[in-house]
């Protein structure tokens, strides 16, 4: 028998001894409203069919109000989401109490995950060669520019404003396209369908005069401290993707986001632990989730965030068992050498940087030119680093024992094939 709830949380009670389920309260749905779309087309720049189709309206949503709204899911998916929470901050505990670098090596593999949703794909050594600048092109240089917008959203978490999230998706986007960052759209957006008209569009987003007013809602409820963590996120998530207030990088900034609300409420203080990874694993459920939220139910989208919290920990885990792995070899590698010892040092170095130059390890340890270079001599004769690039001027040479680990991680995640990305 159900029975309704009064407070935030969704609590079971009992009627005649036994524990009864509690209800779920409706969240209110997405509504539409037929605007007028003004083309830049010409008549003959588009089919018959397009043409008579673009003098029609289109339904844009209007995202409903939930900055003082109600939360409640059913008790089962309440105890799972506590428990996910658990487990991320029992991660977080463990990865933050390591000498290894390994903030950097999560905040590496999740914008990793995270640009893979959008399906933007790239090895670990492309992605360590792009933060050299030795690739300023293609996917690992985005996925570099994902990791600013990571950095971003943890550094700003006790700061959510309309400037931070801009910030955020400035990060990302500021040196491939400048000109969509600065400021939420100005323009209406459409997710599927084609580039001439959003009418045949999978979803419309709200028009743009509605953008400002939608995120100061969402703001407040990002602010919020009395709904469950997880469900928290999630339901921000997908109401920031909801409103996609961006021209482009809304899915990156939203995840990010995410981020950014786990450090906020407390549940992780050292690292990004890789949710998107968790996502990854099952996009089906997570693009249908973010539909049904849209149709007015909360549930899915708090449980593929449940499930992504266990999948980020338990990858995360092997991630970290591997890294742990490879100091252990590279110690035993470097026996006999001093503590302090610059190839010890460079060593170091290449678990946050797993390509490497010298002006890189100029930069991290203040070594000279000829110091630097012994001491990766040293390394490449102890089977550490090999020759990145090989007889090109400017050198580097790569730690390929963390890459691959980094590759086996992003392999773990298991990318199902056939799905739509960039909602």
């Amino acid at each position: 028998m159900p029975l309704s709830v009064d407070n935030e949380y969704a609590v079971p009670t009992t009627v005649g001894g036994s524990v009864v389920e509690s209800a779920v309260s409706s969240w209110p749905a997405v509504t539409y409203e037929d605007r007028r779309w003004v083309t830049s087309f010409a008549r003959g720049e588009v089919s018959g069919r397009q043409w008579i189709q673009m003098q029609q309206p289109y339904a844009a949503a209007v995202t409903p109000e939930v900055a003082d709204r109600k939360v409640s899911i059913n008790s089962q998916l309440l105890a799972d989401a506590e428990e996910a929470s658990v487990l991320l901050s029992r991660f977080d505990s463990r990865a933050g109490a390591t000498v290894l670098p390994f903030e950097s090596i999560l905040l590496r593999s999740e914008s990793a995950s995270s640009s893979q949703i959008e399906n933007l794909t790239s090895s670990a050594r492309a992605v360590a060669e792009a933060e050299l600048g030795e690739r300023d092109h293609g996917n690992a240089a985005l996925i570099v520019r994902n990791v600013r917008a990571l950095s971003a959203a943890l550094e700003l978490a006790d700061e959510l404003s309309d400037e931070t999230i801009v910030a955020m998706q400035a990060a990302l986007l500021a040196e491939s396209a400048p000109e969509k960052t600065g400021e939420y759209r100005v323009e209406q957006v459409w997710i599927g369908g084609n580039a001439v008209s959003p009418h045949r569009a999978d979803f419309i987003p709200p028009v743009a005069e509605r953008v400002p007013s939608a995120m100061h809602d969402l703001l407040g409820f990002a602010r919020r401290t009395d709904v469950p963590v997880i469900a928290h996120v999630a339901i921000a998530h997908a109401q920031f993707e909801t409103i996609h207030p961006f021209l482009d990088g809304n899915g990156r900034t939203g995840r990010a986001l995410v981020q950014s609300l786990l450090r906020r409420r407390g549940t992780t203080l050292n690292v990004a632990v890789p949710v998107s990874a968790g996502l990854l694993h099952d996009l089906d459920a997570y693009f249908a989730a973010l539909t049904a939220y849209r149709a007015g139910d909360i549930e899915p989208i708090v449980t593929v965030f449940v499930d992504a919290a266990g999948e980020a920990v338990r990858n995360g885990n092997l991630l970290f068992d591997d890294i742990r792995t490879i100091r252990e070899e590279y110690d035993a590698a470097l026996s006999g050498l001093r503590s302090d010892a610059a190839a010890r040092r460079v060593a170091g170095v290449a678990f946050e940087h797993p390509v490497v130059n010298v002006v890189l390890l100029q930069q991290h340890l203040g070594i000279a030119d000829q110091t630097a270079y012994r001491a990766i001599d040293t390394l490449v004769e102890r089977g550490i680093l090999t020759p990145a690039r090989p007889g090109r001027r400017n050198r580097s040479w790569a730690a390929s024992d963390i890459t691959d680990a980094l590759d086996r991680f992003a392999a773990r995640a298991g990318r199902r094939e056939g799905v739509r990305a960039g909602r």
